[in-house]
C-alpha cells in the first residue's frame, strides 16, 4: 500500500514548511527557534528519513501476525498503526525502525557525498565531465558495500530478501545513481538561489558603501562652503555674524544627524532649505530677489536628505554669488504622496571656466542609488538663465 504512506510523508513535508514559514515570518518577531534556523537540507532529509523510518517500523510492528501480512516466509508492511502492539513489541520496534533507517542512510550517503562536495566542488568548478566521472567512481567503489550490508540486515530476510546476497547485481548501483540523479536539480536550484542571494547582498553593500562615500564628500562640501560665508562676515565686522553662527549651527546639526538617517520628512528638509537661504542672504553684499514657492499637500511625507540643497548651493556659487549686478532666485516646490518635483531657477553670467563641482555629480550618483529609474534631472542654460529641475517619483 504504497499511496498511503506517499500521502503520510507529503503531510509530514507540508506540515515542516508550515512551520518554517511562520517561524520565519511570524513567531521568529518575538522567539527565534535556533534548530529551525540552523535546519538545512541535509539535516531536514536526515530528519526526514528518521522520521519514515519510525513511522515504517511502527507499521511493521503492528503488521506482526496478521495473516493479511505476515506469512511464514515474508511480512509485509501494511499501513495500520497499533500503538498497544508497538510498546508491548518495542525492542523489536526499535530494531525494525534501525534497520529501516540504515536502508534509508544507504541512498542518504550518496545525497548527502552530491550534496556536499560533487555539486559544489566537482560540478560547479570543473564542470559536468568531472561531475559523471566522479559520480560513476562514487556509485562503482560503494554500492557493492552498502549491497552486501543491507542484505546482511535481519529485517531485509523478514521483508522476503528485499535485498539480493550479491551485492554485485545492477538494482543496486541503479539505487545510487537514481538517488544522484534525483537529488542534483533541487542542489543545482539551491546553489543558483544561494548565488543569486550572495549577488543581490553584494549588491547592497556596494550601493550602500558608494552612498555613504557621497555622503562624506558632501558633508564637506557644504561644511567648507558655510564656512566661506562666515569668513567672509568676520572680516566685514557684520552685526549680522552672530545671528549667522547660530544659523549655521541649525544647518550643521541638521546635516550630522538628520542626513544620518535614510529618510526625513519633507517639512525637517524645507525648514533646512529655509534656514539656509536665511543665512546667504545675510551674507550676500547686492541685493537679491528671492522668490521660494511651496506646495506641499502633506509636511509628513519622506524623502531621502540633503537632495534639494545641492541645486540652491549651485544656484549660489555658480550665479547668485558671480552676478555684476542684482541677481535673482526662484524656487518651487511641489510635493504630495506620489511624486516630488523642484525647480530651481537663477540668474547667471557664463565663464570660460565655469564648472559644476562635485554638488551635481553627487547628486546625480545618490538619486541613481536612492530612486533608481524613478528620477529625472533637467539642466538648462540660456539668456542668461540657468533652470534646474528634479523629479522624483516616490511610488
Amino acid at each position: 500500500m504504497i499511496w498511503p504512506v506517499v500521502f503520510t510523508g507529503g503531510l509530514c513535508i507540508a506540515t515542516l514548511e508550515c512551520v518554517l514559514v511562520a517561524e520565519s515570518r511570524y513567531f521568529g518577531r518575538w522567539y527565534q527557534v535556533k534548530w529551525v534556523r540552523k535546519l538545512s537540507l541535509e539535516k531536514a532529509v536526515l530528519v526526514s528519513i528518521t522520521g519514515l523510518a519510525l513511522l515504517l517500523g511502527a507499521m511493521a510492528v503492528s503488521s506482526l501476525d496478521n495473516p493479511v501480512y505476515h506469512s511464514g516466509k515474508q511480512l509485509l508492511i501494511g499501513f495500520e498503526i497499533h500503538i498497544f502492539k508497538v510498546l508491548n513489541r518495542f525492542p523489536t520496534f526499535l530494531s525494525y525502525s534501525l534497520q529501516l533507517l540504515i536502508m534509508y542512510l544507504a541512498g542518504y550517503f550518496f545525497f548527502y557525498i552530491n550534496s556536499r562536495w560533487l555539486v559544489p566542488r566537482i560540478l560547479k568548478e570543473r564542470g559536468i565531465l568531472y561531475y559523471l566521472l566522479c559520480s560513476a567512481a562514487l556509485v562503482g567503489i560503494f554500492y557493492p558495500f552498502w549491497g552486501q550490508l543491507l542484505a546482511n540486515l535481519p529485517l531485509s530476510k523478514v521483508l522476503g530478501g528485499v535485498f539480493s546476497a550479491n551485492p554485485f547485481v545492477s538494482e543496486n548501483a541503479f539505487g545510487g545513481i537514481l538517488v544522484l540523479a534525483i537529488s542534483l536539480p533541487v542542489l543545482l536550484a539551491i546553489q543558483w538561489a544561494k548565488q543569486n542571494s550572495l549577488i543581490a547582498s553584494l549588491k547592497h553593500e556596494k550601493s550602500q558603501a558608494e552612498l555613504d562615500l557621497l555622503k562624506q564628500q558632501l558633508n564637506p562640501h557644504f561644511f567648507f562652503n558655510t564656512l566661506n560665508n562666515l569668513y567672509a562676515l568676520s572680516l566685514q565686522r557684520s552685526e549680522h555674524t552672530s545671528e549667522s553662527i547660530l544659523q549655521l549651527s541649525e544647518l550643521m546639526r541638521y546635516v550630522i544627524y538628520k542626513a544620518k538617517e535614510p529618510l526625513v520628512t519633507m517639512e525637517d528638509e524645507v525648514k533646512y532649505l529655509r534656514d539656509y537661504l536665511q543665512l546667504q542672504k545675510i551674507r550676500l553684499k547686492r541685493n537679491l530677489d528671492l522668490q521660494f514657492e511651496e506646495e506641499i499637500e502633506d509636511g509628513t511625507i519622506l524623502i531621502a536628505p540633503l537632495l534639494l540643497i545641492v541645486f540652491v548651493e549651485n544656484a549660489f556659487k555658480h550665479g547668485v554669488e558671480n552676478a555684476e549686478s542684482d541677481a535673482f532666485l526662484s524656487i518651487s516646490l511641489k510635493a504630495d504622496r506620489h511624486s516630488v518635483r523642484f525647480t530651481c531657477e537663477n540668474s547667471f553670467e557664463p565663464a570660460p571656466d565655469a564648472h559644476t563641482g562635485i554638488g551635481l555629480t553627487n547628486l546625480r550618483k545618490r538619486l541613481a542609488l536612492l530612486y533608481p529609474a524613478k528620477h529625472r534631472v533637467t539642466t538648462s542654460a540660456g539668456s542668461g538663465v540657468f533652470v534646474a529641475t528634479l523629479e522624483i517619483d516616490l511610488l
